[in-house]
């Protein structure tokens, strides 16, 4: 049962196409206009701090 889509002279074969063309031209100036990073929020700052307190290994003073 094993093989049964493709005849015995078939071979599977890897195509390579040209890739289309892209939809809407403007995107593409759109897309590498477009701002880089940005400065991450108040609630990302918090998230974060709170998991490096999470990470860190506090010990007790003497």
């Amino acid at each position: 049962m094993a093989n049964k889509a493709l005849a015995t002279r078939q071979k599977m074969r890897l195509t390579v196409s040209p890739s289309p063309p892209p939809r809407n031209p403007v995107a593409v100036a759109a897309k590498l206009r477009a701002a880089g990073p940005h400065a991450k929020g108040p609630g990302a700052e918090r998230q974060a701090a709170k998991r490096a307190l999470k990470k860190a290994k506090l010990e007790p003073e003497e």
